[in-house]
């Protein structure tokens, strides 16, 4: 699975550019860059799923290689390759 992944630059919104002195001054400053800091950590890896036409996202804390999210998470990827596995089979509605 990891044969196509990519590794994508995104931006973090919310995180503001640095703004001139104001009541707070270097506190504000230092703040704000090491939010960004911390949001520069992580990167978005898609993969192409095991099915044709699904992609799995991974979220990567760069400096430790760690997945921190995963969207399918492993356990559904593994239902989905049980041949028993059919959409809607996980929740018994039944009365």
């Amino acid at each position: 699975m990891d044969t196509n992944a990519k590794i994508l630059n995104v931006t973090a919104p919310g995180i503001p550019a640095a703004s001139p002195a104001t009541s707070g001054g270097d506190f504000k400053r230092g703040r704000d860059a090491r939010k960004a800091e911390e949001v520069a950590r992580y990167r978005l890896v898609i993969e192409e799923g095991p099915s044709a036409g699904t992609f799995v996202y991974k979220t990567l804390d760069s400096v430790t290689g760690e997945v921190i999210r995963q969207l399918p998470r492993e356990e559904v990827l593994k239902m989905r390759e049980d041949g028993a596995y059919t959409a809607g089979g996980v929740i018994d509605t039944s009365a």
